[in-house]
């Protein structure tokens, strides 16, 4: 599974209004019901809320991938915000989060899941990936970054 077979160029928001992590997620959660208007923008929400009572998903280095499961969603959806003034997101380093990818995969999908988070995580380990992440000028520029990174795993 490669992460631009889920993630679309409209789904990329290069430049988060959002200032607290509630804000954040609001503003991935209304990008993922414009293009999928049948989800519930509250409904996201509900489950992101539910899982960062668990713990932050605000995993440091200027990155947080806030997660939940939906019954009834049928495939796995994820959209990527950044903010170049970073957003307090409690993360584990004590450090702003500056960029973000909301995945929310259906309820009994465990493995889909997983992988999707693990893919992430391994493509914004590198340092230089999330300097050119931080630096790309628009969602054009960002998803073609994603989109080489992801040609590599």
């Amino acid at each position: 599974m490669k992460l631009t077979e889920i993630l679309t160029k409209g789904l990329v928001l290069p430049d988060l209004k959002a200032r607290n992590k509630r804000a954040v997620m609001e503003e991935l959660c209304q990008a993922l019901s414009q293009e999928r208007p049948e989800l519930s923008p509250q409904a996201l929400m509900d489950v992101l809320l539910e899982r960062e009572r668990l713990g932050s998903t605000g995993i440091g280095d200027g990155i947080a991938i806030p997660h939940g499961k939906l019954p009834n969603l049928s495939d796995l959806l994820l959209s990527f915000g950044r903010s170049q003034a970073g957003v307090e997101f409690d993360s584990l380093d004590g450090k702003p989060a500056h960029l973000f990818f909301l995945v929310v995969a259906p309820e009994n999908s465990a493995g889909v899941h997983l992988k999707a988070l693990a893919r992430i995580s391994r493509l914004l380990k590198s340092n230089a990936v999330r300097r050119e992440l931080m630096q790309a000028k628009d969602a054009e520029e960002i998803f073609r970054i994603i989109q080489v990174q992801d040609e590599e795993f």
